[in-house]
């Protein structure tokens, strides 16, 4: 037990990079704007490379998908923590400033920002959930970063050689005892299924629009509900956690998706090819 303890991994950084007046500037904001930034312009060569909408209308997705995804965290970390912080101080709703967010809500509050946008504007809703859906895990990834360095998820105690302790002071986890890097774990899951959800796509092994978006549904959810058996920082309802109930609905979706989808006909272009005409704007009985 000693002799492993001796390989864990030490994470002596400062939460906190600077501060500029009011405003603290931290990893975990440094990483997820870059994450945010690099999802989207991901997102876009997806969208160009098979010549869907053009590259005004998809960044204008993207700026309704990501206040949406903003707000859906913070509505879903209000939900898990209603009764012990918010029920008796409803200001505090509203301050974000001070943290609290869930990354399952933002995962619901963007894809339905983006969904909603797509329907007013009448664009091919299931091929821009396949290309958004790859966008969006791969800035959950790289925001993920952040929250390693910061160490404000607790897990649970490990004697593996790659499990962490955090010793700066500023650090939420600091004081305590190696943990599992769990948000590591998830980090690497999102880069292990957006791998195969780009060779699904990319390679048509799923020729109908949306089903890449179904397998992300599906993947996420169970990687999630997995490991959040070793997170320690979430609320529980009966047997589970609020992540994983909210992870057996969204898995619970992608089944339903996927059937839906298998109805489909296939899409008739190529990846890496210009589209056929009209396939920009599909004709109403084609979308879904």
């Amino acid at each position: 037990m000693d002799a492993l303890r001796l390989l864990t991994i030490t994470i002596g950084i400062d939460p906190e990079i600077a501060k500029f007046g009011g405003l603290l500037l931290t990893w975990h904001g440094v990483f997820t704007a870059v994450g945010i930034a690099v999802g989207v312009y991901f997102a876009v060569l997806a969208a160009r490379k098979v010549n869907y909408l053009n590259d005004d209308e998809a960044y204008t997705i993207a700026l309704i998908g990501v206040p949406s995804a903003i707000i859906g965290a913070r509505a879903l970390y209000v939900m898990e923590r209603w009764d012990e912080e918010f029920a008796h101080d409803l200001w505090s709703i509203f301050a974000v400033n001070e943290g609290g967010i869930s990354i399952y809500g933002a995962v619901i509050g963007g894809i339905l920002g983006g969904l909603i946008y797509g329907w007013i504007r009448r664009f091919p809703i299931r091929r821009g959930l396949d290309i958004g859906s790859m966008g969006l895990i791969l800035g959950m990834a790289i925001g993920r970063i952040g929250d390693i360095i910061n160490g404000e998820h607790f897990a649970s105690e490990s004697s593996l050689p790659w499990a962490v302790k955090y010793t700066h002071i500023n650090s939420p986890s600091f004081m305590l005892p190696p943990q599992h890097p769990a948000v590591a774990y998830e980090m690497l899951g999102d880069l292990v299924i957006l791998g195969c959800m780009y060779v699904l796509w990319n390679r048509r092994i799923l020729p109908r629009d949306g089903q890449v978006f179904s397998f992300f549904l599906l993947a996420y959810g169970v990687m999630r509900f997995l490991v959040s058996y070793l997170r320690e920082d979430s609320l529980s309802i009966g047997p589970f956690t609020w992540p994983q109930v909210v992870s057996l609905g969204v898995i619970f979706l992608g089944l339903v998706t996927a059937a839906l989808f298998a109805r489909m006909a296939p899409r008739d272009w190529v990846a890496g090819a210009a589209a056929p005409a009209g396939a920009v704007r599909a004709p109403e009985k084609a979308r879904a």
